[in-house]
């Protein structure tokens, strides 16, 4: 087969060009191993920050401050397609039970991985793990790396782009991948908008320790000034996720560690018992953010420089995982119909299979944040039964649950 980087007039120095070797360009990377392999495709990986060079066990040493993300069961499937699920799980802590209320009211509902047949409705997992995990797979692949470098300047050109780096060199490529997060300026540089919508809400984020073993429940608590959510983390510590009108956050930030967790013990409950210690606090403003345009000729968009959530429902990294993947299938039903790499039509397919996944998504964690935002009369009174209803009505929270863990579109 032709390879996909000759074009009329010139040719490629790379098939492929990924722009950012974080969480969702080394997995792409990964999940493009068996075309690199089937058709010997030249992939290069752009990353502004130093990789690990050591071997999992050396380089890992865990934090009691490590960020942490949910990855939902379709994921953790899809990261076993990749062949990286062994080594990921050693870190990962599974979520067993996922337990949503309202503070203040009675109404709640309880999903279970033994109702839906799972072994774990999730997990969560440190993102440095993550990370170290994904790169030594990648080691182990004919990739170019480029790294620590930046992109200074990206240009399209005919049949593809062209890539100025930080480190001097020059690539040009019949397709390149933005995954290098939403504040790059490369989106910018080429005059792709974004539309934004400021919840204007703040995320405080920190792990903390309880006093009782979790068992595995993840809990979601709505309340009068935003949702907060506590997930399992290894030993007797929670990744606390804690939303604040924006600029409230502040005095919380201010807080001595003894003070902030009376507050947080008052605005939880007693649920996991009593909150012993937290570690570093972390704040960013939350916004409903999305590309408008996540393709053009010989570029996709992926990630959070796609579109960014609230984290309400823990879905950003996992939606974004099924981007990849639906990425590297369009790309190979692409090729089979002797397709240019960056060719409109393959990416377009491959958009319109996204428009649909992104779309649900962003209605459900949207419409999380905007129901459980509103406080006009008899509405709490209809939350609380909906939550009733929802934990009764056993198809329905199934139906919803395994859309949310990927495993359904």
């Amino acid at each position: 087969m032709q390879r996909a980087n000759q074009t009329a007039g010139q040719a490629l120095t790379h098939d492929i060009v990924i722009v950012g070797g974080g969480l969702v360009g080394a997995s792409l990377g990964c999940a493009l191993a068996p075309l690199i392999k089937r058709y010997g495709w030249r992939v290069a990986v752009i990353e502004s920050s130093p990789l690990a060079s050591q071997t999992l066990k050396s380089a890992w040493q865990p934090s009691f401050d490590a960020r942490a993300s949910a990855i939902a069961e379709g994921s953790a499937q899809r990261f076993q397609q990749l062949g990286v699920w062994d080594a990921m799980r050693l870190e990962a802590t599974p979520i067993k039970r996922i337990h949503i209320s309202e503070r203040g009211r009675l109404g709640a509902t309880r999903l279970t991985a033994e109702e839906l047949g799972v072994a774990a409705l999730g997990h969560v997992i440190p993102n440095a793990w993550m990370g170290l995990v994904l790169h030594q797979h990648l080691a182990s692949l004919p990739l170019e790396w480029h790294c620590p470098a930046k992109v200074e300047q990206l240009t399209p050109i005919a049949g593809g782009h062209q890539l100025q780096l930080s480190d001097g060199s020059q690539l040009t490529a019949g397709l390149t991948v933005l995954a290098d997060g939403g504040r790059s300026g490369l989106k910018e540089q080429l005059g792709i908008g974004s539309r934004r919508e400021p919840y204007e809400q703040t995320a405080l984020i920190a792990h903390v320790g309880v006093s009782q073993p979790h068992h595995g429940i993840a809990y979601e608590r709505f309340t009068a000034h935003g949702p907060m959510a506590l997930l399992p983390l290894p030993g007797q510590a929670m990744e606390l996720v804690w939303t604040h009108p924006s600029g409230s956050e502040r005095a919380r930030m201010a807080l001595s560690d003894r003070e902030f967790l009376l507050q947080l013990q008052r605005a939880f409950g007693d649920r996991v018992g009593r909150f012993t210690r937290v570690g570093t606090r972390y704040t960013y403003p939350l916004s409903l953010v999305t590309a408008e345009e996540p393709v053009r000729p010989g570029l996709a968009v992926l990630g959070n420089a796609a579109h960014a959530l609230h984290p309400v429902a823990g879905q950003g990294f996992n939606l974004a995982l099924r981007g990849v993947m639906d990425l590297v299938e369009a790309l190979e039903q692409g090729v089979l119909a002797n397709r240019q790499l960056g060719d409109m039509t393959t990416l377009q397919a491959f958009e319109k299979q996204r428009s649909q996944d992104r779309a649900n998504v962003i209605r459900f964690s949207d419409g999380l944040v905007r129901l459980f935002g509103l406080s006009f009369p008899l509405l709490p009174h209809a939350r609380a039964a909906g939550l009733i209803g929802l934990n009764l009505i056993g198809p329905l929270r199934r139906g919803l649950a395994r859309r949310a863990m990927g495993l359904e579109r």
